[in-house]
């Protein structure tokens, strides 16, 4: 066995024993305004915006906000509902994070549409669980495919359900993973009028981010499970002291983003302290493993239990696959991904264009990054006029 590895279990025996992992996420006492996402970031620069509860079906809280410009109205809507869905280790409050002419969330706002932003379970906005405590194993056994088939699923049932159309749909990393595993169903590709995926990810064989490959290749998802962990907090000491020793030696973090990401290019580092007061949100051990499954074994399926398990929950020995060829031909898709991106590599990308039944609208930037399509000082005239262009093609008069 690596040095390392008995170093790093020894390690996490002894930080991980006594470390508080239940961080403020899925807080059932959210209910103060300000403690909401509307009152954090929205409303202070003068945006009119509303906090929505949606309960899963297996009993998760979401809060979804809807969002208008500081001339609209919520309660006389106008424009196409958006539902803006967020990445790994973020939540809503990732689109709202830089000014109003660069945040997306508030420059989409401002051309009029209907903005709702949505936040899956665990993360700070969303509100908990009906019976289970973040503290409760229970509350963090899910993966991507319960962000998609159960969060996903049900933010677009109550959006469809209040605007009384169907929704555009923009995710960026996970938020893609989550919207090409959940258009595959028929029952929720029918309430989205077309989707803009943002790093487009159904498939992470050929990952290259450094910090993500070392952390795979030493199976840190296998050993904090066997250590009893469920939920993964990098606000904690103990997984900030862990990621530190990973790069000890092994990796160079020396711009760490970069290590986890690739080479963003126009990312604003000049802000990092404040969008650090917002992220990382908490995920689940599950969702790792999920996740590095998917590095390991070049899939875009379920979650992998292992032959038995698989057998009881799937009736077969592997999982299935989301069959991405699946989704309808005539949903219009819209996609923009970077040449340095090394979470969303280009050969990732290109085995989801061959695999899909259409052909999407395509904005590919050699020089762009992970988070670049996030938070690049430059993403309004780079990538949002290109995707509000797409959006607006879409538009019937009749619809509103």
């Amino acid at each position: 066995m690596d040095k390392f590895l008995v170093f790093l279990c020894f390690f996490l025996s002894f930080v991980l024993s006594d470390a508080d992992f239940t961080g403020n996420s899925s807080d059932p006492g959210l209910t103060s305004s300000g403690d909401s996402l509307c009152a954090q970031l929205i409303e202070p620069n003068g945006y009119i915006c509303s906090e929505h509860t949606v309960q899963t079906k297996d009993g998760y809280l979401l809060a979804l906000q809807r969002v208008s410009s500081p001339s609209g109205d919520l309660r006389v809507q106008q424009g196409h509902p958006v539902l803006l869905q967020h990445g790994l280790f973020m939540a809503g409050d990732a689109w709202f994070l830089d000014s109003t002419e660069q945040g997306l969330g508030f420059i989409l706002a401002d051309q009029g549409f209907d903005v709702w932003v949505g936040n899956v379970r665990g993360t700070r906005w969303s509100h908990g669980h009906i019976s289970f405590l973040d503290t409760d194993k229970e509350f963090w056994e899910w993966s991507w495919q319960e962000l998609a088939l159960y969060d996903l699923a049900e933010m677009l049932h109550y959006i469809h359900a209040v605007a009384s159309f169907k929704v555009f749909i923009v995710g960026h990393s996970q938020g893609t993973i989550m919207s090409l595993a959940a258009l595959t169903q028929p029952d929720i590709v029918e309430m989205v009028e077309a989707a803009a995926l943002l790093s487009p990810i159904s498939y992470l064989e050929h990952v290259s981010a450094p910090l993500v490959l070392r952390m795979v290749a030493m199976h840190l998802d296998q050993i904090v499970l066997a250590l009893g962990l469920h939920q993964l907090n990098f606000r904690s000491d103990a997984l900030v002291n862990l990621v530190e020793s990973l790069c000890d030696g092994q990796v160079d973090c020396t711009d760490f983003l970069s290590s986890i990401t690739g080479e963003n290019c126009c990312f604003n580092k000049s802000r990092i302290n404040f969008y650090l007061e917002y992220e990382p949100h908490p995920s689940s051990v599950k969702n790792l493993r999920h996740l590095f499954q998917m590095i390991r074994q070049g899939t875009f399926s379920h979650y992998d239990y292992g032959i038995l398990k698989n057998l009881l929950t799937y009736g077969q020995f592997k999982p299935p696959a989301f069959d991405l060829n699946s989704i309808p031909k005539s949903l219009p898709l819209w996609m923009s991904y970077g040449g340095n991106d090394g979470l969303a590599d280009t050969t990732d990308v290109q085995r989801t264009l061959e695999e899909l039944s259409s052909k999407p609208e395509l904005l590919y930037l050699e020089n762009y990054g992970h988070i670049d399509f996030l938070l690049s000082i430059k993403a309004n005239r780079d990538i949002y006029d290109h995707m509000i262009g797409f959006f607006r093609s879409l538009e019937k008069p009749s619809s509103y």
